[in-house]
Parts: structure tokens; sequence; C-alpha cells
């Protein structure tokens, strides 16, 4: 069974930056592609980025592209998300997810960490 551990959460000023990690079991991390949710009281979960297994492809949401980063590292089986000029409307609970390609469904999740942007 695949699972996903999330980290590096926290409460910060608008202007600064986070990186979140996800840590994930087993040995085939290498062919799940992997993508980042968030999710804010209230409000349905959104997507934000993904990055396909070999780091070829990746897609944000338009909310955060050319802010966030999201990249992998293999060897580490660690999936990661640098947030730059974070805004309190990013605020949330986010979230990693595993996928099994194109045409499949995101299969695993972890537990979240929370990011705090205050103004």
């Amino acid at each position: 069974q695949v699972q996903l551990v999330e980290s590096g959460g926290g409460l910060v000023q608008a202007g600064d930056s986070l990186r979140l990690s996800c840590v994930t079991s087993g040995r085939t991390f290498s062919t799940y592609a992997m993508g980042w949710f968030r999710q804010a009281p209230g409000k349905e979960r959104e997507f934000v980025a993904s990055i396909s297994s070999s780091s070829s492809t990746t897609y944000y949401a338009d909310s955060v592209k050319g802010r966030f980063t999201i990249s992998r590292d293999n060897a580490k089986n660690t999936v990661y998300l640098q947030m730059n000029s974070l805004k309190p409307e990013d605020t949330a609970a986010y979230y990693c997810a595993a996928h099994t390609g194109s045409g499949g469904k995101w299969f695993a999740w972890g537990q979240g960490t929370q990011v705090t942007v205050s103004s």
C-alpha cells in the first residue's frame, strides 16, 4: 500500500516562502504522477499542481502559476511544492496525492499539512 506523509507547513506572513515535502513509501514511486491539492475551511478541495513520473510535464492552477513550483526526487521518494510570494488566500490544508497516470485516478492521499498566511 502506498503511504504519503506531508511536512513543511507553518504560519508565515504575506510575501514569505515555504517548501512542502511529501515522502512516499514503496519502490514504485517513480511510476506515479504526483500532485498537490489544498482545502480551505468551508471550501471544496482544489487542484494546485501536478508532475509526471519523469518530471517531464507539470501543471499548475492559474491561482498559483508563477509563484509555486512542483518538483520531485525519485531517489528520495519525495515530491516538493516550493511556494513563493505567499498570499492570505493561499491559507489551507495542503495534501499530496499519487496518480496512476493518463486516464487514471488519484488513488492515495497524505494526511495534510497546514499553511497559514497572515497579512
